[in-house]
């Protein structure tokens, strides 16, 4: 299942040998599966053969970040990350995935929004990183509607239409709507934000706790993230309760939110084209 050269690697590194692994499903972009070693520990391995060597590396930092704003989350511990050949990798605690208990969405929805509640000077991070395979730009910026012009927008439709996965006049119906944004968005300090969190990136541990992984973290709108979860669904309204009740959102969300998922629209237009490009145009177009 692995590589040779990655396991050799691995047991050098580790100073252990792997008496197992198992291939875990669930990712689109890895690689993953389950390691048990030597001395019985077992560990959860991601590896790429074709992504930038430093993405793995990138969320190594996203992780640590998310676990030291201490917010009632669990965040997987990476024991390392590395590269052999030409195949990045990433090794961290395996985490059993249990059942969710009476309270775990309101918990969630709790610790969600302290995270939100991590400030930040600016928009943006002091490094890039990257949100599934693809680069993510988080140059800062004073403003969210410049951040999410230039960093967010731009770079993925840009690409799109490089590609052929979108025409060229979808950008006419963009500059539109970045004409209108002043008036849509409400003002937010910048939110710490997981940055890629929707229901295939959190489970329940086996007592019950929210956790999260596979982040691609920057300090943003806590809108785009909360938009974020309503796209592919998998969030209940007990934890959209819960995280209102400790940080209350502005009126008119479920307007804004087809705009901020725009983002993650056109990252999968340009990873998996279809279906997501046609949503892309369908919401791009009310700004004729």
């Amino acid at each position: 299942m692995i590589p040779d050269s990655l396991r050799h690697h691995i047991q050098q590194t580790l100073d252990q040998e792997i008496v197992s692994a198992q291939r875990v499903s669930g990712g689109s972009i890895n690689e993953a599966g389950k390691l048990t070693l030597s001395d019985g520990s077992e560990y959860f391995l991601k590896w790429n053969t074709t992504a930038d060597p430093d993405m793995f590396t990138k969320e190594e930092k996203g992780l640590s970040l998310l676990k030291s704003a201490n917010t009632g989350l669990r965040i997987p511990e990476v024991l390392v990350t590395g590269q052999t050949d030409s195949t990045g990798f990433l090794i961290q605690e395996f985490i059993i995935e249990g059942e969710k208990h009476s309270q775990s969405a309101i918990k969630f929805g709790q610790a969600l929004a302290n995270l939100h509640q991590q400030r930040a000077r600016k928009f943006g991070l002091d490094h890039h990183n990257y949100i599934g395979r693809l680069p993510q730009s988080n140059t800062r910026h004073e403003d969210w509607i410049s951040f999410f012009i230039n960093e967010r927008m731009k770079p993925q439709l840009q690409m799109a239409i490089d590609t052929g996965k979108l025409s060229s006049s979808v950008a006419t119906h963009f500059k539109s709507m970045y004409n209108k944004l002043p008036n849509i968005f409400p003002d937010e300090e910048p939110s710490l934000l997981h940055g890629d969190l929707w229901g295939g990136n959190y489970f329940y541990d086996d007592s019950g706790q929210a956790t999260i992984y596979d982040p691609a973290v920057y300090y943003g709108h806590r809108e785009m993230e909360l938009a974020f979860t309503h796209l592919f669904g998998g969030f209940s309204s007990r934890f959209y309760k819960a995280y209102k009740d400790v940080h209350p959102i502005e009126p008119e969300f479920d307007q804004r939110k087809d705009i901020y998922n725009l983002y993650p629209l056109l990252v999968h237009t340009n990873l998996f084209g279809g279906h997501y490009a046609r949503q892309v145009e369908t919401i791009a177009k009310q700004f004729l």
